[in-house]
C-alpha cells in the first residue's frame, strides 16, 4: 500500500469514526429536547481536532509499521497517485457544492444557527468520506 493510499485509509477511519461520536454527543445533550439548545460549537471544535489529530497519528503510525517493511516504498508515490488524488478531489468538490446550496437553502429559510453550521459541517465530513471512498475504489479498481 503506497503512501497516499495509507493517508486516504486514515482519513476514512477517521471520519468514519468521529462523524457517529459527534453526532452521540449533540443528541445524548439535548436528552430529548430541541437540538437547537444544544451548546454545540465546542462539540463540533473537539470532533474537528480529534478528527484531524487521529488522522495525523493514524498515518504517522501506519506510515512507521510500512517503513520497517519496506524502508524504500514507505513514502513512494507515482503518477497514478496525483490522478487518484484529482478524481477524489472532483468527487470531495461535489459534495461541498451540495453542503453550500444546502447552507444557502437554509439561510433563506430563515433556519436556526444550528441547522446552518451542521449541515456545513456534516457537509465538510461526508465529501471528505466519500472522496476517501472514490480513491480507494479507484486504487483498488483503477482509474477509468
Amino acid at each position: 500500500m503506497v503512501y497516499t493510499e495509507r493517508n486516504t485509509w486514515s482519513t476514512l477511519i477517521a471520519t468514519a469514526v468521529i462523524i457517529p461520536g459527534y453526532i452521540i454527543v449533540v443528541l445524548q445533550q439535548a436528552a430529548g429536547g430541541p437540538l437547537t439548545s444544544v451548546d454545540w460549537f465546542p462539540i463540533m471544535l473537539w470532533a474537528i481536532g480529534i478528527s484531524i489529530a487521529a488522522t495525523i497519528i493514524l498515518s504517522i503510525l501506519w506510515g512507521i509499521f510500512a517503513g520497517l517493511r519496506d524502508p524504500k516504498g514507505a513514502t513512494a508515490t507515482d503518477i497514478r497517485d496525483r490522478d487518484i488524488d484529482r478524481m477524489g478531489a472532483r468527487v470531495e468538490h461535489a459534495f461541498l457544492v451540495i453542503a453550500g446550496l444546502g447552507v444557502i437553502a437554509l439561510c433563506a429559510v430563515g433556519a436556526d444557527v444550528f441547522w446552518i453550521a451542521n449541515a456545513m459541517f456534516l457537509g465538510f465530513a461526508i465529501s471528505s468520506f466519500v472522496g476517501s471512498i472514490a480513491r480507494i475504489i479507484a486504487y483498488r479498481r483503477g482509474l477509468v
